[in-house]
């Protein structure tokens, strides 16, 4: 399976959470977009749960966190997939489920990412991405908290 099958109706949240400070840094593109490998489509909109749609086929979160430490180039033992996020977002083009994994760093990985053309951001920093990513990381946020 090739990266663009991969992730066709997938996209990651990427993000650290410092276990003695409880700051929480999200990772987002040179672009701009949280989400990984590339942003949502335009006119995305997250879906409230009681709407979410059972998946015919569903792809393991661990499959999207392989694929984006080839991506990336990042260590295996990097990322850890979130098991309790997963949300569904209504886009254009069907539906795309969104996971979430965590940096096991004891430090922000500011310079890693730098590396990669993209930055560790706060949730205030983020304000003013689409709609449908600012859900994303309320819901995110909420779940790591």
């Amino acid at each position: 399976m090739n990266q663009s099958d991969t992730f066709a109706n997938h996209r990651l949240l990427l993000y650290y959470k410092g276990d003695i400070s409880a700051l929480i840094l999200f990772a987002q593109h040179g672009n701009g977009s949280v989400c990984f490998p590339e942003s949502l489509p335009a006119l995305s909109s997250a879906l409230e749960p009681e709407e979410f749609k059972p998946g015919k086929v569903s792809t393991h979160p661990a499959v999207l966190v392989n694929a984006i430490n080839r991506l990336l180039q990042l260590d295996n033992d990097l990322l850890r997939v979130e098991p309790e996020f997963s949300e569904q977002i209504d886009a254009p083009g069907g539906i795309i489920t969104v996971h979430m994994a965590r940096f096991m760093l004891l430090d922000p990985p500011h310079k890693l990412m730098q590396s990669r053309d993209c930055r560790m951001r706060t949730l205030p920093e983020l304000r003013g991405r689409p709609p449908a990513e600012m859900e994303l990381l309320r819901r995110a946020y909420t779940k790591v908290m």
